[in-house]
């Protein structure tokens, strides 16, 4: 495939319309949350789609998934479309505050892969510095409007750098939004830090679990053994 699309094992991700192509963060992600038991999901920023079609592999769920951005909305559109799950999923084109203050629903399980820049030197070209910082969706913003919308026994996971991490999990406290499952991503076993972090929040607070996952060998693209188990059913290298 060019890098307009990407093949997984189950669909197709177009992607020439979106700032961001298909990434690690977003498959990590996708392939990490337990959406078994979730009869509504909703994924925040959902760009070209590529989580809520992960969601709807792995569940009978009804997806929605949101994202400001029309060339995203577009893109996922048509991803779903090409899917055998287009009448699970519906892509909106609006904000996550809008639609906590108007939705009149609750959701099992809400997903993202968020802008995940607070403070740094913003990109050039505007959609890349929409899709990489988080001026339009500000951390507590994001946590009040999750609150809002998630079930009280549901689920909301999010993917960020650990720095950004750090600080969200203190927010979501605060906020009395309570992580109770966490994945510490490394990108390669000779590395002592962590790269992102995979948390998992919700209303009730429940035993904790934590855990780590090593994305490569000491080589390039050699890929540990609990990175392919995690992604297998995606990634059609594995």
């Amino acid at each position: 495939m060019s890098n307009q699309s990407f093949a997984f094992k189950q669909f197709i991700i177009n992607q020439d319309k979106c700032a961001f192509k298909v990434g690690t963060d977003s498959v990590l992600l996708g392939a990490w949350v337990n959406a078994s038991s979730a009869n509504s999901i909703l994924d925040i920023g959902t760009g070209t789609g590529i989580i809520a079609l992960m969601l709807a592999q792995k569940s009978t769920a009804e997806i929605d998934a949101i994202d400001i951005d029309e060339n995203a909305c577009n893109q996922a559109t048509e991803n779903v479309e090409l899917s055998n799950w287009k009448n699970r999923i519906t892509i909106s084109q609006t904000s996550i505050q809008h639609l906590a203050e108007n939705a009149a629903k609750k959701y099992d399980l809400i997903v993202t892969n968020p802008p995940y820049f607070v403070d740094s030197t913003k990109a050039s070209e505007e959609k890349r510095t929409l899709a990489r910082h988080d001026d339009l969706m500000p951390r507590c913003e994001l946590i009040e409007a999750v609150i809002n919308l998630i079930d009280k026994k549901g689920k909301f996971c999010i993917i960020l750098p650990f720095k950004e991490a750090e600080q969200f999990r203190e927010m979501a406290e605060q906020k009395k939004l309570h992580l109770n499952k966490l994945m510490r991503v490394k990108t390669r076993a000779d590395k002592s830090t962590d790269k992102r972090m995979m948390m998992q929040f919700g209303l009730e607070q429940k035993t904790f679990s934590e855990s780590t996952i090593v994305i490569e060998n000491n080589n390039r693209h050699e890929y540990s053994d609990e990175y392919k188990e995690l992604t297998k059913d995606y990634y059609l290298a594995f």
